[in-house]
């Protein structure tokens, strides 16, 4: 139920007003609950590839060893 507390408005923007209240409604209620939301693009690892590849500096081969 819907009731307006201020104002006095028309038919029409009553109408809209309720038109809206459904749609996000029906929205609402056609999302799937439970399934995890896909990744944003922010934390795709891909997109790190798709970067223009960097060439070694002078002093790279002193950084490819890994003790241990």
């Amino acid at each position: 139920m819907i009731k307006v507390v201020r104002g006095n408005p028309t038919p029409e923007e009553l109408a809209a007003a309720l038109a809206v209240v459904r749609a996000r409604a029906a929205a609402m209620a056609d999302e799937p609950s439970g399934e995890p939301a896909l990744p944003s693009q922010w934390s795709d690892p891909g997109r790190i590839a798709r970067r223009e590849r960097r060439l070694p500096g002078p002093r790279a081969w002193a950084r490819t060893y890994w003790p241990g």
